[in-house]
C-alpha cells in the first residue's frame, strides 16, 4: 500500500511566478522573427541554463558580448532587465501555496534558478522566503531538473520519504524525473487544474478555500 501524501513540493517559475524572455524582448525586438532568432542563437535556453547551475551573470554577459559584440546592449538586457520579463505571479497558485501552509502542510521547493535572480525574486515576492521549510536552487547545487540527483538532495536534506511528497512543475520532463523519483507527481498547467488535484489527494478542500 502507498503512503499517504503528507508533503507538496513546489516548482517556482511558471508556477508561482512568471517567467518568459518575450515578456522583455517583444518590446526591444519588436520584429518577431528577429526576436525568435536572437533567443534561438544568441540568449539560448541553453546559455540561460549555465547561470541556472551556478555561472555568474557577469561572466555570462561578458562571454556571450565577445562572441556577438553587436548584441550587447540586448545581451545585457537579459540580466539587467531580468524583472521584466517576470510580470507577476501566476494567477491563483500563491493563494494555493498560502492555503496548504495555513493548514499545515509541509512545504518545500525546489526550482532551477540563477542564484542572483533567486535572491531578486525573494525580495519581489516575498512568499518566496516565508512559505517554505527549504528550497532546493539548482545553481547552489550545481545540479538542474531534471537530473535526479536534484531531487534526492530535497529528500536527503530534509529526511524525506519520496512516496509521501507531491511535486508540482510546469515541465513534463521535470514531472517524469519527479515520479521516477518516487513521487506523485502533477504536471502544471493552471491553478483551477491544481486545486483540484490537491482535493483529490485529500491535502486541500476546497470548501475550505474562499470562493473565487
Amino acid at each position: 500500500m502507498r503512503d499517504a501524501i503528507t508533503t507538496v513540493v513546489f516548482d517556482i517559475g511558471n508556477v508561482l511566478i512568471e517567467w518568459n524572455p518575450e515578456f522583455l524582448y517583444r518590446r526591444l525586438i519588436p520584429d518577431e522573427l528577429e526576436r525568435k532568432t536572437f533567443l534561438e542563437t544568441v540568449c539560448t535556453a541553453d546559455w540561460n541554463v549555465q547561470q541556472d547551475l551556478g555561472r555568474s551573470w557577469e561572466e555570462a554577459i561578458a562571454t556571450l558580448s565577445e562572441q556577438f559584440p553587436d548584441k550587447t546592449d540586448l545581451i545585457a538586457a537579459y540580466s539587467d532587465h531580468w524583472h521584466d520579463m517576470v510580470p507577476g505571479e501566476v494567477p491563483g497558485t500563491a493563494s494555493l501555496l498560502e492555503a496548504l501552509r495555513e493548514q499545515g502542510i509541509p512545504l518545500y521547493a525546489i526550482t532551477n534558478f540563477s542564484s542572483e535572480k533567486f535572491l531578486e525574486a525573494q525580495a519581489r515576492f516575498p512568499f518566496l522566503k516565508t512559505s517554505f521549510l527549504d528550497i532546493v536552487v539548482s545553481a547552489e547545487e550545481r545540479l538542474i531538473k531534471p537530473d535526479r540527483r536534484i531531487y534526492e538532495v530535497l529528500f536527503s536534506r530534509n529526511d524525506l520519504k519520496p512516496e509521501t511528497c507531491l511535486f508540482i512543475d510546469d515541465s513534463h520532463a521535470n514531472v517524469l524525473a519527479a515520479r521516477d523519483a518516487g513521487m506523485t507527481a502533477h504536471h502544471f498547467h493552471s491553478a483551477e487544474a491544481l486545486r483540484e488535484d490537491l482535493d483529490r489527494l485529500g491535502l486541500l478542500s476546497l470548501q475550505s478555500l474562499p470562493a473565487r
